[in-house]
């Protein structure tokens, strides 16, 4: 409790606690910009440990494990450790894009690497991995929208982004169909930002359709799979839907749009969130809220404190 409470005297987000009496989960917010080069170090480490494990044939060399960029500095990262021996098994790595629409910039959370620790699959950590994070950006974002992008070969993965988010597309629920800002998000991301995900230059787009066409060119070459070892979903209709879409040989991945909103948000407390977690997530929501809504408010009305702009009374 002492650790959340923390949380709300922070800038950036800065978040742990325990997710089921397996797991633990921590949430960082751009450690690059906050943290000292000693926990950045080790927060790599343990990255990299999970990807070891979950891609042991080769190396990744984008994001979080390039060298050459900075990428910690833009990205929220979820590392779940294992309760009984500290362990990290799992993690989520989300670049925050900036770009323009009409006129002004405008924040896309790119729901990006997900690593699993190969010994722990299959154990519940689908919530944690995928929804956790970016149901608190939400929260803090006091409950506006947010527009979300990913890019993925695997149906399971594009069927859980269509069914979790609102408005996706590309997606193959009947009557889904791009609006002008998703197109202007995919045509600016694949313009200028298909570096953070490991695309590299020679790749190609298909506005159309928001496939990209041989995209495994960008240092995350060792992540293409073939159709049959990509992970399928529960329904066929998204394993026929990237099948008929996507040419596995050459290696092509579906840009997904969308938003988090407060129907996506209650879907992913109903149908993603277990049911022993509620309680736990409840607690990290409102330290959140707290920290976004009551103590704004506080801060303006304590004249004795300088806050932004504003100075104190007995200046």
């Amino acid at each position: 409790m002492y650790n959340l409470i923390s949380v709300v005297l922070k800038k950036r987000l800065d978040l742990s606690f325990k997710t089921s009496p397996d797991f633990r989960a921590r949430i960082v917010e751009a450690p690059g910009l906050w943290m000292s080069e000693r926990d950045v170090a080790r927060l790599r480490h343990d990255l990299r440990k999970v990807a070891q494990r979950s891609v042991p044939d080769g190396e990744l060399d984008y994001g979080v494990f390039s060298e050459r960029e900075d990428a910690l500095a833009r990205t929220i990262v979820t590392v779940v450790y294992r309760v009984s021996d500290g362990e990290p098994v799992a993690f989520n790595a989300l670049p925050v894009i900036q770009v323009s629409l009409s006129g002004k910039p405008v924040d896309v959370l790119h729901l990006g690497l997900v690593m699993i620790d190969p010994a722990v699959r299959s154990q519940g950590l689908s919530w944690v991995l995928y929804g956790l994070t970016c149901f608190l950006l939400f929260l803090r974002n006091q409950l506006r929208p947010l527009w979300i992008s990913n890019v993925t070969q695997v149906p399971a993965v594009a069927g859980m982004v269509a069914e979790t988010f609102s408005g996706v597309f590309p997606a193959p629920t009947r009557g889904a169909r791009r609006s002008l800002h998703q197109q202007l998000i995919a045509t600016a991301i694949m313009g200028s930002h298909r570096h953070v995900f490991g695309v590299g230059p020679d790749a190609g787009f298909d506005a159309d359709r928001f496939v990209i066409t041989n995209a495994y060119t960008g240092g995350s070459d060792n992540l293409k799979k073939t159709f049959e070892a990509a992970p399928k979903h529960r329904k066929a209709e998204y394993n026929d839907f990237c099948a008929t879409e996507l040419d596995y040989d050459r290696g092509d991945d579906l840009i997904q749009i969308g938003q988090l909103d407060l129907n996506a948000a209650q879907r992913y407390l109903m149908e993603s969130v277990p049911r022993n977690a509620l309680g736990r997530l409840a607690v990290a929501s409102f330290i959140i809220l707290v920290q976004r809504l009551a103590l704004p408010v506080l801060h303006w009305t304590d004249s004795r404190r300088q806050w932004g702009i504003l100075r104190p009374s007995n200046q």
